[in-house]
């Protein structure tokens, strides 16, 4: 039942001079789940976000969230549907504090930087100190943002996200550049994220991917080529050989 999908995507493709990026691609993601998105260089992973996000539009298939018609919208507009995406290079500001970040992120604020001159609602308060909690980001949640380490810059992006209240988060390569515990503690977040929200991850590392203990899609030239969990993927013997084999 197609209703009882957050997202689903059937038939989708895509072409950009000639060169099909996305090739009759289906998806399908009930409420409450996280995926896991692999697949080698140029196998369509960004392009599948972007359509999803309303950044490109599909030359022909369908995609439908909660039942409403994807294609049809902007970029705002999915958004404010409850997508949030976070891009591969994390961008906060980076002049601010850590809680100045979380505060401009919050859904419903208006004005944002003569919010910061005002002062902070108990609700606001409180909505903050639950994404401080989330991200771990309690102990630096007065220093500016420019000086965290990579990793809790990308934590302090997924907690300016949340702020945004979203059903779906949209998450691209969220380690790369990551320590080995940065890494455990990233897989930790969305976890803890994914008990209330439903979760795409994209990503390349295999160790953070196990970590997450969720389903995984292989994509290939646009395609999916296999779905299952991780062990079940990685003994296809397609995915060794246009992926883990390589």
């Amino acid at each position: 039942m197609t209703d009882d999908l957050l997202l689903d995507m059937r038939d989708v493709s895509v072409t950009f001079d000639g060169f099909r990026a996305i090739n009759n691609l289906s998806l399908a993601l009930r409420p409450g789940e996280m995926r896991a998105i692999v697949g080698p260089n140029g196998a369509g992973k960004t392009t599948m976000m972007d359509i999803i996000t309303g950044k490109t539009r599909p030359d022909t298939g369908t995609v439908r969230f909660q039942g409403r018609d994807l294609t049809r919208l902007d970029e705002p507009a999915i958004a404010r549907l409850g997508i949030g995406r976070k891009f591969q290079k994390p961008t906060v500001f980076e002049a601010l504090s850590v809680t100045e970040n979380l505060l401009l992120s919050l859904k419903g604020v208006r004005a944002p930087f003569a919010v910061l001159m005002a002062r902070r609602s108990a609700g606001e308060r409180e909505r903050i100190d639950r994404l401080l909690h989330l991200t771990r980001l309690e102990a630096v949640a007065d220093q500016p943002a420019g000086g965290m380490s990579h990793g809790q810059k990308q934590w302090l992006e997924i907690g300016m996200l949340m702020g945004q209240e979203p059903e779906l988060l949209l998450v691209d390569e969220p380690v790369a550049g990551m320590t080995d515990a940065e890494t455990m503690a990233t897989a930790d977040l969305l976890r803890e994220i994914n008990r209330t929200r439903s979760v795409v991850v994209v990503e390349h590392d295999m160790d953070f991917v196990r970590a997450l203990g969720v389903d995984v899609t292989v994509l290939h030239e646009g395609s999916v080529l296999a779905e299952g969990t991780l062990d079940a993927v990685s003994a296809d013997p397609r995915v060794i050989e246009v992926y883990l084999g390589r």
